[in-house]
């Protein structure tokens, strides 16, 4: 039940993709309420009216709220390219300040105004008291944790699994592969290599409640670590029954090539490394790439696990078309 690799809460709006995984384990309720430090202080995420009444010493209503961030936003950048400029755009400078430059600086290793908005693009503002972080239909957590949803997927008489052997591409044997693997080790790093963050786990045990909260976020430079999790917090049915907790403090670094990948680092200034390699993706016929890091893209659960069944689909129906 500890999330050994950071925080994962299910979320998605497509239906079959949530009965899917609650076919494989029960679900159980929960609200992701992230927390956030900040001068000191702390606030709801994401910005919200709480947030914003909060932070400006106010008392706005909804209309109020939302025409003061529009007097603080920037109105002369009318197509964000970097994530700075839509943050900017959006809340102005004071917020983007206080919540998002340095926790991104922190998180990427690089400023705001080289990564792509659409990074922000997946956090709302709310002009009411709304502090879910996420606006999907189902969301919650798995009740004996996501290994027992993988066990039960992998319980199926076609499936042999193996486990402790390195996947060589030359060896492989089977008639089609689907890789999930980083794209760039796939070909042996041929193009060089693609950039990567990782992350490392400051573990740390107390008694009693250490945090109150799942999730909160330190936004400012002072802090090396971009967030704090208590891990009792994302199973509420049953952190009653627990005198002691376990916490993780996350700090995120660029990957090295023993790491374990975490995120792609994708910048608003084109490299030209991972067109490379995906001219060579679109040459093969007995390969199909799924997942983050074999498609180098900042993927959701529900989206990867939406797209390896219809990768799964697709491949069923070739093989009826060539039989």
């Amino acid at each position: 039940m500890v999330h050994t690799y950071g925080p994962h809460i299910f979320h998605t709006d497509d239906e079959s993709i949530w009965s899917y995984v609650s076919k494989h384990g029960q679900m159980m309720p929960f609200v992701n309420r992230v927390k956030a430090v900040s001068g000191e202080r702390v606030y709801s995420l994401p910005i919200n009216l709480h947030t914003i009444n909060q932070f400006f010493g106010l008392s706005l209503g909804p209309a109020a709220a939302q025409a003061l961030l529009q007097s603080k936003s920037r109105s002369d950048i009318s197509d964000p390219q970097s994530f700075e400029e839509q943050a900017l755009k959006f809340v102005g400078d004071d917020l983007y300040q206080a919540f998002f430059k340095h926790y991104t600086h922190k998180q990427w290793g690089r400023s705001p105004a080289d990564l792509p908005a659409s990074i922000l693009k997946r956090l709302p503002i709310r002009f009411n008291y709304d502090d879910n972080y996420f606006n999907h239909r189902f969301q919650g957590m798995p009740k004996d944790g996501y290994g027992a949803i993988v066990a039960s997927i992998l319980n199926h008489p076609l499936i042999e699994l193996r486990l402790g052997e390195e996947f060589r591409r030359d060896d492989a044997q089977a008639p089609h592969i689907f890789y999930t693997g980083a794209i760039d080790r796939f070909y042996d790093y041929c193009f060089g290599r693609l950039a990567y963050r990782t992350l490392d786990f400051e573990v740390f045990r107390t008694d009693g409640d250490y945090q109150g909260n799942a999730v909160i976020n330190y936004c400012d430079s002072s802090r090396p670590f971009t967030r704090i999790t208590e891990h009792k917090h994302f199973a509420p049915w049953e952190s009653a029954n627990f005198s002691k907790t376990i916490c993780y403090r996350e700090y995120s670094r660029e990957a090295q090539p023993n790491d374990t990948p975490y995120y792609p680092v994708n910048l608003v200034a084109g490299e030209n490394t991972l067109p490379k390699y995906m001219a060579r993706v679109r040459e093969e016929t007995k390969v199909t790439f799924v997942g983050r890091l074999a498609t180098y893209r900042y993927l959701d659960m529900d989206v990867a696990i939406k797209e390896a069944l219809e990768a799964a689909r697709a491949w069923i129906e070739m093989q009826k078309h060539n039989t």
